[in-house]
């Protein structure tokens, strides 16, 4: 995979180091050359530019690149400039940061669909989620153990968890389900809001656009994958 990071601040260092370790092309991008410095032997590529910049944005390989990401936090006037940049120049994938209720409102009034809430949720997360086919969110209990979200595979659809008997073909856990229910924000917009379900029991129901939080291992969640990929 190909990535775009731009904001190399803790964050975004972060997660191009890591995207980068697990095998992904990262070019990252900053107007801080200490920064870019600081990363050039890290990460694929680092560059020093101001990406509020149309011309200079229109430079960068966006049309080879499978996903760009905002990561640039603080500054709320770039974080806002540069993603609106990048929504006019319509890249494949387009994630941004959000750090606090009124950016992260902005950004979904700009139609972003997928935010980071990195006081949430840490780069580790994100890298794993990004690189991870199917797997919606995720967090790791120690190196072999994981909690991850799911989206109800099209094969288990309204059928309970006894009548497919997921524990034991699976040899993981269903800890609960989620609804995505659509709610007006701050301004009056439509946006998506998880509703957890409670506790998961045999009776469970999985429907369609369910979300399935699931406890196992990694070797056990990867089989899973593969297996409804």
């Amino acid at each position: 995979m190909k990535y775009i990071i731009i904001g190399l601040g803790n964050f975004g260092a972060s997660l191009s180091q890591m995207l980068t370790q697990m095998g992904n092309e990262v070019i990252g991008v900053d107007t801080s050359m200490a920064k870019v410095d600081a990363l050039k032997d890290k990460i694929t590529h680092a560059i020093c530019m101001d990406c509020t910049d149309v011309q200079a944005v229109m430079s960068l390989p966006l049309g080879d690149t499978d996903m760009v990401i905002v990561g640039i936090g603080e500054n709320l006037e770039a974080n806002i400039m540069v993603t609106a940049v990048l929504k006019q120049l319509k890249v494949k994938r387009l994630i941004s940061r959000g750090i606090s209720p009124l950016q992260i409102t902005v950004l979904e009034a700009m139609d972003v669909e997928e935010i980071i809430r990195p006081e949430e949720e840490t780069a580790e997360r994100w890298a794993k989620k990004l690189t991870m086919k199917g797997i919606i969110d995720s967090f790791e209990v120690d190196s072999d153990y994981s909690i991850v979200e799911i989206e109800v595979p099209k094969v288990y659809e309204n059928k309970s968890l006894a009548e497919i008997n997921f524990r034991a073909k699976h040899n993981m856990v269903v800890l609960t389900t989620i609804k995505i229910l659509e709610e007006k924000n701050l301004i009056g917009k439509n946006t998506k809001v998880n509703h957890v379900q409670g506790v998961a029991s045999p009776t469970t129901i999985l429907q369609k656009g369910d979300i399935m939080v699931i406890y196992g291992s990694n070797r056990d969640i990867s089989a899973l994958m593969r297996q409804i990929g």
